[in-house]
């Protein structure tokens, strides 16, 4: 377990299917070689220098034995339980007490600037203006030179991906998002929709082989030298899709127990929000903490989320959900909660009050949002369908205002 701990390995998402193929033959032949005194040692090296992806797809691809079971068979005591809770923590991040957030690079400009478009609650094939937004989003990305694309979930409609060879993933997204500008990296969180199909579908590294700009995971940190962007997983929070999930049927593999989940997940995050020393810190959800329009705002992350979020100096939540663009602050923290839902159907006239924060904008049209940030300045830009400015919000690590 040591071992593990401190060996230093790249934990992303990415799986050599060789190194697959190689690791699950050494394992085999090292549980028939147990009496030769050689096993430990082959089991040491591939469970401690191993990413938890490639454990979990060592296991699937074992030869004629179980891995775990093999584990069991061959090894015993402390031995055993170390190799057992590594390769579990490898099936189910969620239940580590110890694996921090998958952490990933992407580096600013050399003027030390960095751009970026963010557009939720998208992929219906084109329709719905969907396309008409892409296109969009092609002529400002160009504009800007954007760095990547953030989205903020419900990435494919009704109900997520039925697998990773599913046409939907090229037919709402390589073959709508075209524009050369978009042809970078898009980091992506699953919404409550993407649950309702094969979550693990769209976190399958296989997808980046389908198009290499995919980048989906449940939880995980971007730095980017000037900013660092946490990715949350909310869909697991919000209580109704547990108790009340009407006729819809969630993919929750990964998530139970989900009060452990949970708690891990919210461990790992204030721990990378603490020791966060980026000019910006931004965290990105499916879920709105305060929102004005259908959903509003989620009970489940004012309560377990944001206290968090206040307390590490978060200056931005950045969700989907609500299919519309919205701009609002509350007077009791620095946070501005920033909606861009408004990839394709938009909800014309669903509205409400709100009676605790201020409304700086709220579009219920199509849309999408542009950041642009260096070390002490922020400005966000909402357009609508058509690629009209609606509304532009400058910030300063000093000063918010509103333009």
């Amino acid at each position: 377990m040591l071992a593990f701990v401190l060996t230093p390995r790249h934990e992303g998402p990415e799986v050599d299917r060789m190194m697959v193929e190689n690791d699950a033959k050494a394992l085999f032949k090292a549980g028939g070689e147990k009496r030769l005194g050689n096993y430990e040692k082959t089991f040491i090296r591939i469970f401690s220098e191993r990413s938890r992806a490639h454990l979990a797809a060592v296991n699937s691809a074992y030869h004629t034995l179980n891995l775990l079971r093999a584990v069991k068979k061959e090894t015993s005591g402390n031995f055993e339980f170390a190799l057992l809770t590594i390769l579990r923590c490898a099936e189910n991040p969620g239940m580590s007490s110890f694996a921090a957030l998958q952490r990933f690079e992407h580096p600013a400009k050399a003027d030390g600037s960095l751009s970026f478009l963010v557009i939720g609650d998208w992929g219906r094939e084109g329709f719905y203006n969907q396309s008409e937004v892409a296109l969009q989003m092609g002529r400002i990305g160009q504009q800007l030179d954007i760095d990547f694309v953030v989205s903020t979930g419900d990435n494919f409609y009704d109900d997520g991906l039925k697998g990773v060879n599913d046409p939907a993933f090229q037919e709402s997204f390589t073959k709508i998002y075209t524009s050369k500008s978009l042809q970078k990296p898009w980091y992506s969180v699953l919404g409550n929709h993407d649950y309702r199909g094969d979550a693990k579908a769209q976190l399958n590294p296989i997808l980046r082989k389908i198009d290499s700009r995919w980048l989906c995971l449940r939880s995980f940190v971007l730095n980017t030298e000037i900013a660092e962007f946490f990715f949350v997983d909310t869909t697991p929070f919000v209580d109704m899709y547990f108790i009340d999930p009407e006729d819809h049927i969630y993919d929750w593999r990964g998530i139970y127990p989900r009060q452990s989940y949970l708690v891990n997940l919210l461990k790992d995050l204030e721990l990378a929000l603490r020791e966060s020393n980026a000019n910006w810190k931004i965290v990105v959800g499916h879920h709105a903490i305060r929102s004005v329009s259908h959903h509003g705002d989620t009970p489940e992350l004012i309560d377990q989320l944001l206290p968090m979020l206040k307390a590490n100096n978060v200056d931005f939540y950045m969700n989907g959900h609500d299919h519309c663009l919205e701009h609002i602050n509350c007077f009791d923290s620095r946070i501005q909660y920033l909606t861009s839902g408004a990839g394709s159907k938009a909800w014309r006239g669903d509205d409400k009050k709100h009676n605790h924060c201020a409304v700086h904008y709220f579009h219920d049209g199509q849309g999408f949002m542009s950041v642009r940030l260096n070390r002490t300045d922020a400005s966000m830009v909402f357009y609508d369908v058509f690629g009209e400015r609606r509304y532009q919000w400058n910030a300063s690590r000093q000063l918010h205002s509103v333009m």
